[in-house]
């Protein structure tokens, strides 16, 4: 068996993300589930780009602030102690509008793993950008 106590605020941030995303997952040796908290300040994306994933089922729990998710057909805006749930083939742009009073912190989870976001390209859809 095995189990690990995280503090988020311990772990160094991933290099790679538009905001300060702490990995979970790499701690804690996860095979199967990705999983991390994200702290975006106003005008920060949660990922690296607008995706989608093949696979991925996403889930988002906001700890703190107001999450806004586009996707081709509307915005939505989560709450602190709200859920946002994502479906395999579902684009979205997680993030913090430049205009946000404040930050917004969120723990992110998702299988499988390593279904590696794919580019979504709005305009190439007939979407506005």
């Amino acid at each position: 068996m095995g189990y690990h106590h995280v503090d988020p605020d311990e772990l160094a941030p991933s290099s790679d993300h538009p905001c300060d995303r702490r990995s979970l997952a790499e701690v804690a040796e996860l095979t199967q589930l990705a999983a991390a908290v994200y702290d975006l300040e106003p005008g920060e994306d949660l990922a690296t780009t607008y995706h989608y994933h093949d696979q991925r089922e996403e889930l988002f729990y906001v700890l703190d602030g107001d999450l806004h998710v586009e996707t081709p057909d509307e915005e939505f805006v989560i709450g602190a102690d709200e859920t946002f749930v994502v479906e395999p083939e579902s684009p979205i742009r997680p993030y913090n509008p430049t205009d946000a009073d404040a930050s917004v912190r969120v723990l992110g989870v998702g299988a499988p793993k390593f279904d590696i976001g794919r580019p979504y390209d709005s305009e190439a859809d007939g979407e506005d950008a």
